[in-house]
This record gives C-alpha cells, sequence and structure tokens, in this order.
C-alpha cells in the first residue's frame, strides 16, 4: 500500500516538473520551483528507500515469527505428550487398609 501511495506521488511530482517546464509561475521564480522540486525528489527517494528497508525487515521478522510459531507447536505436543504419560504412569492411591490387606494376602 505504502508503495502505491509513493508510486502515485511520483506521477504528480513528475507532472509538476512537466508543468513548470512548459510555463512559468508569477508568485514565484521557476528556479525556486525547481529547488523545491528537487528537494521533493530527494526526499521521495529518500522514503522509498526507507520503505525497502522497512520491507527487507518485515520479511526477516516474518521468517523469524514463522520459526518461533512451528518450534511452539513442536513443544506444545512434546508437553501435552509428556502430561499425558505422567498421568497414566501415576500409581494408583492406596489406602493403608488396602496395602494390609495385600501383605497379609501375600503373607
Amino acid at each position: 500500500e505504502l508503495e502505491n501511495q509513493l508510486t502515485t506521488k511520483s506521477k504528480t511530482l513528475d507532472e509538476l516538473k512537466q508543468s513548470l517546464a512548459s510555463s512559468g509561475s508569477a508568485e514565484q521564480t521557476p528556479e525556486a520551483l525547481s529547488l523545491k522540486i528537487a528537494e521533493l525528489c530527494e526526499m521521495m527517494d529518500s522514503t522509498v528507500s526507507q520503505v525497502a528497508q522497512l520491507k527487507t525487515s518485515m520479511q526477516s521478522i516474518l521468517d523469524q515469527w514463522k520459526v518461533y510459531d512451528e518450534v511452539y507447536g513442536e513443544v506444545s505436543l512434546m508437553t501435552t505428550r509428556y502430561l499425558y504419560c505422567l498421568d497414566q504412569c501415576k500409581p494408583a492411591v492406596v489406602s493403608l487398609e488396602a496395602l494390609e490387606e495385600q501383605v497379609k494376602a501375600l503373607q
């Protein structure tokens, strides 16, 4: 979206350059307008460069987030398996009377 807006502004800037070249302005001298347009072009180039850097940075962050999401899924699955195993391997709770009955039966 930002790149589309920059493209639109670039076209507008080009139109300003063409209109400056074809006609002079009574309010400001062509040299002053030309300097302002040159400044705007530099600012636009700087913005385009910043958008490109931002895009690269965001892609890197997106890649790192995907790796994190995959690892989180694996860890979550392993934790669920571990909790299931703990639940299944838990010894049954036995009362003292039940243990005494078992000892008598074994004797």
